[in-house]
């Protein structure tokens, strides 16, 4: 960990990350200079550019929250599960192969894919029966979206561990529940730090005091999106433990963790009661059980927290990425990111229509050299987590 100070800024950073690029940087000055945060900027090793703030940063707030700082995809997360399969079981690819193909089945796979029909959730009932809630913030798509996987980095993977054991994993979050909340309160956070003249270096870092009502909405409504998300990664583990169990009778499922990394909590640092922001990391407290993917194609951890009180007790929340997904489609061949998926079962890439160009594009976004190395990343944050368990992928699905 290295502490970075700089002329102008009114608390510190300190950083786990080894050449942080230069726009992730100035967002993270903006933050140091900003009027609500206190102690320090925390960067995990997996930090790259974000939204007003980076991903893989984690800040503490006094009296407020901000939120861009937790980000569009509230609640987004991982739950990983083990069983006592041995890996030779799944040696054959063809097999691999059919166990991939059933649960594409059953869970629906990228943006503006729900279910057919409404899901049935006692959560919404709870939300909507709560005095002070929204009755309009669940629409008919959240009720349709919840067990789907969604675009972009979320995935489902199959694994085997170190000691040949078999693991599913998912990537997902609260869908477009996270984002319409993040929208709706980013402009009330704008408009009151326009009517109280607070000054900002960025405008996507405006706040909602925690004693205004707007604050208390916020919060709200971000621990529905959790909920609804962790419901929504609990959904689809049982669909995968489900064709798991199809294919393979005898299978056991022994641990299972599920957790956020785009969040907001309130918790007690330094002496005092703060408000954690944790956008793409994962809290990493004293023994707590955490996990740490890679990209696609590489390793992923399960780690334990070693409660370090300068990352703010949190650690990163994957590889993170090293290239844009422009850059990444621009620079990479689809005959490397094939050769970085060679004995891994999963579909071919997609081809789609992005990044403001007429013609078609195949999408390497997603591809392994896209990404940091996950070795070194978890080398770097030594002093936040020990690994537990090394995971690689044997099949990955994707948005």
């Amino acid at each position: 960990m290295e502490i970075i100070k700089s002329d102008g800024l009114s608390i510190p950073i300190k950083s786990w990350c080894r050449d942080i690029e230069a726009v992730a940087m100035a967002q993270a000055e903006n933050l140091a200079r900003h009027v609500a945060l206190r102690h320090h900027v925390a960067l995990m090793p997996d930090c790259h550019c974000g939204i007003g703030m980076p991903i893989g940063g984690v800040i503490a707030a006094k009296d407020a929250v901000i939120p861009a700082a937790v980000g569009v995809d509230i609640g987004c997360g991982m739950i990983a599960v083990e069983t006592d399969v041995d890996a030779d079981k799944l040696a054959e690819m063809r097999f691999r192969r059919e166990i991939h193909s059933r649960i594409k089945e059953f869970i629906p796979l990228g943006e503006g894919q729900p279910h057919k029909s409404a899901q049935t959730w006692e959560g919404f009932e709870e939300y909507l029966d709560a005095k002070d809630s929204n009755s309009e913030l669940i629409t008919k798509l959240d009720r349709h979206n919840l067990g789907t996987l969604g675009g972009g980095n979320h995935f489902i993977e199959i694994q085997k561990s170190d000691s040949d054991k078999v693991w599913i994993m998912i990537h997902s979050g609260s869908r477009n529940l996270g984002k319409r909340i993040e929208e709706l309160y980013q402009q009330k956070a704008m408009q009151l730090c326009e009517r109280f003249y607070t000054p900002l270096a960025n405008s996507d870092l405006a706040f909602l005091p925690i004693q205004e009502k707007e604050g208390h909405d916020y919060f709200r409504d971000m621990k529905f999106a959790l909920k609804y998300a962790f419901e929504n990664r609990q959904r689809m583990m049982r669909v995968c433990k489900e064709v798991l169990a199809e294919f393979i009778p005898e299978v056991n499922f022994l641990r299972e963790v599920n957790i956020h990394h785009n969040y907001a909590a309130f918790e007690e640092h330094f002496g005092e009661t703060l408000c954690i922001h944790r956008k793409g990391a994962t809290s990493a407290k004293l023994d707590e059980i955490g996990i740490i993917p890679g990209s696609m194609g590489t390793a992923s951890y399960i780690v334990r927290g070693l409660g370090n009180r300068d990352s703010f007790m949190s650690c990163s929340h994957g590889a993170g990425r090293k290239m844009s997904r422009t850059a990444a489609c621009n620079n990479l061949t689809v005959a490397e990111c094939d050769e970085a998926m060679h004995g891994i079962v999963c579909d071919r890439w997609q081809t789609v229509r992005r990044y403001g160009k007429h013609k078609k594009t195949i999408d390497l976004s997603e591809a392994p050299q896209a990404y940091k190395d996950i070795e070194e990343v978890i080398t770097a944050e030594s002093d936040l987590v020990t690994p537990l368990v090394r995971l690689t992928p044997l099949a990955v699905i994707k948005g």
